[in-house]
């Protein structure tokens, strides 16, 4: 290959290094840091406590007195039958996307109260009885760290573990540990993201990772450039 080419190669792959340096560097921390741990323990720190098997199954005289509603417009999407909080608990979920919950009885429950959320974080997670704070947060007021369209609430803990409490599903919806949190971070910065953290096709994404790459070939065609031979004195 012609010198001038080389030299303009090499030009070009000096420039492509500084552009695509940092974003480089900033892929590689990242995610260095979202392996660092297992993503099981990055998703609830190992702090959920494992519900007794015999908690789970129904008693065999469990009457449902649960009738499904009759109106056509609301058609349902399933029903669910399980033992929450040591009572059998029956969920009717819409294709609108609305739950409803009914006691045995066919009693309806409303939202969970603070308290029961509370009593359900110190039953299902370590450290849960050590609580800072609980908050209500409606479907379209979620913290960033929830991102999930469900009126919730948010049970600080002392370690700064967040645990989110859907208030119409009765059940632990997630833990946000502060390792969590960091690699969240650490994801937005992966897919450049930052506001969303979602989104791993957008243009700026792929603009960069291309120019890496062309970067990285012209790095592999100057390896074979000539040299010239040392003259010896």
């Amino acid at each position: 290959m012609p010198r001038s080419t080389m030299l303009r190669f090499a030009q070009w792959h000096i420039w492509l290094g500084w552009l695509v340096g940092v974003p480089i560097l900033m892929w590689t921390v990242s995610g260095l840091v979202m392996v660092a741990k297992p993503i099981t323990e990055v998703r609830d720190g190992n702090l959920r406590l494992p519900t007794p098997e015999a908690e789970q199954i129904l008693p065999a005289d469990t009457n449902i007195a649960v009738a499904l509603p009759g109106d056509a417009s609301r058609p349902v999407k399933s029903v669910t039958t399980a033992m929450q909080q040591g009572r059998a608990v029956t969920t009717i979920a819409y294709m609108d996307g609305t739950l409803e919950r009914y006691d045995a009885d066919g009693t309806a429950l409303g939202p969970l109260s603070e308290i029961e959320a509370r009593q359900m974080v110190a039953a299902g997670i370590k450290g849960g009885d050590k609580v800072i704070s609980s908050t209500a947060f409606a479907a379209d007021d979620v913290p960033f760290d929830f991102r999930r369209p469900m009126d919730v609430w948010q049970v600080t803990l002392e370690d700064d573990t967040n645990v989110y409490v859907g208030q119409h599903t009765g059940k632990i919806e997630a833990v946000r540990t502060s390792w969590w949190r960091l690699f969240d971070f650490m994801w937005g910065l992966h897919i450049m993201d930052l506001q969303e953290r979602e989104d791993t096709s957008h243009p700026i994404l792929i603009l960069f990772a291309a120019l890496a790459v062309i970067g990285a070939l012209l790095g592999c065609i100057l390896m074979f450039r000539r040299r010239k031979p040392k003259v010896a004195t």
